[in-house]
């Protein structure tokens, strides 16, 4: 079965969502993040994948201490991305309790710091952040376009050893219309020894259950959940039923 894997994106250490990356859109869900870290727990996941919006506008990270209080209050394995730039970015995520980190615009801009954080921490712990704007990589919580096409970028680093990919169709982030699985099912034709982790869209159970049959290993979804489109209980009946 595909591994659910609940986000919370972060603004001033609140729960919140954008649609297509514009902060201007920005939706307070819950004043209280670790709550519904919790609520994500109980249900049964396992994985819980954190954005520091903050962190991505200012490029550094920001909201390291609901990230430690997420990881002090839950069992979850916690995967943290946003504003990771530097090597004290690394150090304070993860010794805040992030076991994952998600990096996106470093793989662009340094690709020699990449390599050493992938090499540092080892292909289980680095998640390569591959965020797609017509057909380019975005970097800088989205804000700006880089000349990377998606392909050609993945192959770079999959051959250097990364195992575990982030990819996030900007176009259907936060717009509840559905995943873009025809690029996901591309990704997985061509790199089938990939985890990839589908990001955006994710609209309903039926979004889901598309994604499992086209044979995506992992998929990060939140709006749907707080907008009611998907109950946490169904959900949990689903991840019962495929264990």
């Amino acid at each position: 079965m595909i591994e659910l894997i609940p986000a919370i994106d972060l603004i001033g250490g609140k729960c919140v969502r954008l649609t297509k990356g514009d902060y201007d859109t920005q939706k307070v869900y819950n004043e209280d993040p670790v709550a519904v870290a919790r609520e994500f727990e109980e249900y049964g996941f396992k994985r819980l994948h954190v954005v520091d919006l903050d962190g991505a506008r200012s490029k550094h990270v920001v909201n390291h201490k609901v990230l430690e209080r997420m990881a002090q209050a839950t069992n979850l394995v916690i995967d943290f991305g946003g504003g990771i730039k530097t090597d004290e970015d690394i150090r304070i995520a993860t010794e805040s309790g992030a076991q994952m980190v998600t990096v996106g615009s470093v793989a662009v801009t340094q690709p020699e710091l990449f390599l050493g954080w992938l090499q540092q921490l080892g292909s289980e712990r680095i998640i390569l952040g591959a965020d797609v704007k017509n057909g380019r990589i975005s970097i800088n919580g989205w804000k700006e376009d880089s000349s990377d096409e998606l392909i050609p970028f993945l192959d770079k680093y999959i051959q250097k050893g990364v195992q575990k990919v982030l990819c996030t169709e900007i176009s259907k982030d936060g717009t509840l219309q559905g995943p873009a699985t025809a690029l996901y099912r591309e990704i997985m034709t061509q790199y089938p020894q990939c985890h990839l982790i589908a990001s955006g869209g994710v609209s309903s159970m039926n979004d889901l259950k598309e994604l499992d049959q086209a044979d995506i290993p992992a998929v990060v979804f939140g709006k749907a959940i707080y907008e009611g489109r998907i109950a946490l209980k169904d959900l949990a009946l689903w991840m019962e039923k495929n264990r």
